[in-house]
């Protein structure tokens, strides 16, 4: 996905910039700072914009806060595609997929959390529109890790009892309980083997 998508600007302004760049610098100060505590000179400084020309092209602070958390939302869902592809092993998927959490929760990647955990803390009982993009964020993860567990099945390798829908719900509330923790900063192998063990549980 090309990430250079030039904005034209009024007469008297610079002649383009790059969206996606300020997009993405757009969504670190609000991943720094939570979206309460970010004000427009914070974002003002990080896009290199003026007033005018960010409310051009995003409109007001919230618009511009949920276009940032659309791109997060996307990034995530690119990487949940890229590990649990179907064409190789799903149980190889899944063991990428919790890897990549694994690996995201730890060392610094951990300190800084999940923008996403943040969000849900801060705004999901309070704003529909963050509220909406959740929901369909959930049902996403929990319909691809389903038709993960549910390949595994096909080919012999769930363990009795286990149903797929089930199994994916019990893991995503895990990986996410992990970005949690992650902010005590635990050791890599304990959430690795913590990861593991629980995987092992639904598979052969």
């Amino acid at each position: 996905m090309s990430r250079q998508t030039p904005v034209q600007l009024p007469r008297g302004r610079p002649r383009s910039f790059d969206v996606d760049a300020a997009i993405e610098r757009a969504m670190n100060v609000f991943w720094s700072r939570g979206y309460h505590a970010t004000a427009l000179p914070d974002l003002l400084r990080a896009t290199k914009l003026s007033r005018g020309s960010l409310y051009a092209a995003f409109g007001d602070k919230h618009s511009l806060f949920l276009r940032a958390l659309d791109r997060y939302i996307a990034d995530a869902l690119t990487r949940m595609d890229d590990e649990l592809d179907s064409r190789r092993d799903p149980v190889d998927g899944l063991r990428a997929y919790l890897a990549g959490y694994v690996e995201r929760a730890c060392g610094a990647n951990g300190r800084r959390g999940c923008l996403l955990v943040a969000t849900a803390m801060e705004l999901a009982g309070q704003d529909a529109e963050v509220g909406r993009r959740f929901a369909s964020f959930f049902k996403i993860m929990e319909a691809r890790v389903a038709d993960a567990f549910s390949r595994a099945e096909t080919a012999g390798r769930l363990a009795d009892g286990v149903e797929p829908s089930s199994a994916a719900r019990i893991l995503i509330c895990f990986l996410w309980g992990l970005r949690v923790v992650a902010k005590t900063a635990p050791a890599r192998t304990m959430s690795q083997a913590t990861a593991d063990a629980l995987l092992a549980r639904f598979i052969k």
